[in-house]
């Protein structure tokens, strides 16, 4: 199989990371900060221990780890035909990984990128090979969620294009493809023009995070409620997301109240640190 590097080991890359090495492929995990490095490797050998003892993995944990690399050269995306970009929402910063990447990765390899509002034909244009470049947005916690949008740029080859297709599929994942390369591309724009008016009922005292959640789950039918969904994307996503989409010209489905800046700026990032919209333990589950 191809080898594949994440380039980003957060709550993101790491879950890229392991599916990809859950589905047969070996996977270079790049960060330049050795402390996301190991948390990302403990984080994930975690995971497939619980896949395992629930019976969700075909083979040992430690088959899966083996086909793990950890490192923090961004040199080693020569050996790469997938590169998977999943670093900060920073358009900036996504950029300047794509000019380095560009240099670096063999003329057939395929660059893609994880972010969930900038354009794909922005970060390709840092490029020499826009037609090689392409959007799969994972969603998280990606090992339990099974869509990914493929998103085609301007310039994104029809050949590549279908490529992001079947590599999703490979993964056991379902593509849900976008055609057009808009600011936020399909599913979060929905979501967005939802959890807009969610955030702007709670800052008026109109209802609260916890109603609003049951009143989607029983009356919408969805799994989880918007603000719990918010929490374990992490606010301070949220609120990358909501700057790019208002630098984009979306501010529509952006929240008129400033409550997630303020919540970021409390600390209140969400699941990951334990506060957020809800309280959680150690184990992460949400407290009563």
């Amino acid at each position: 199989m191809e080898n594949v590097m994440v380039v980003g080991a957060g709550f993101m890359g790491s879950g890229i990371a392991q599916v990809c090495a859950q589905s047969g492929y070996t996977v270079i995990l790049m960060d330049i900060n050795p402390e996301a490095l190991d948390k990302a490797q403990s984080g994930i050998e975690w995971s497939l221990e619980k896949f395992a003892s629930k019976g969700m993995l075909k083979e040992s944990p430690q088959s899966v780890m083996d086909r793990l690399i950890f490192s923090d050269n961004l040199n080693k995306a020569a050996d790469a035909h997938w590169v998977i970009e999943a670093a900060f929402e920073e358009q900036a910063l996504k950029e300047a990984l794509f000019e380095q990447l560009d240099r670096l990765v063999p003329e057939d390899a395929i660059l893609a990128t994880n972010t969930s509002s900038i354009p794909i034909t922005r970060l390709a244009m840092g490029t020499n090979r826009p037609e090689r470049v392409v959007g799969l947005h994972f969603f998280g916690p990606v090992p339990f969620m099974a869509l990914v949008e493929v998103i085609r740029g301007e310039k994104t080859s029809d050949d590549v294009f279908n490529q992001g297709v079947d590599f999703i599929k490979s993964l056991g994942k379902t593509p849900v493809k976008v055609h057009k390369d808009i600011p936020g591309f399909v599913m979060n724009r929905i979501f967005g023009a939802a959890f807009r008016e969610c955030v702007d009922l709670v800052a008026e005292g109109i209802a609260s995070p916890e109603d609003i959640d049951i009143g989607m789950r029983l009356g919408y039918g969805w799994n989880i409620g918007p603000f719990e969904i918010a929490d374990n994307a992490g606010l301070d996503t949220f609120a990358r997301v909501g700057q790019t989409m208002l630098a984009l010209g979306e501010a529509h489905l952006v929240a008129k109240s400033d409550l997630i800046l303020q919540m970021v700026k409390e600390g209140r990032l969400g699941k990951k640190v334990g506060h957020g919209f809800y309280r959680y333990g150690k184990d992460g589950k949400k407290i009563t």
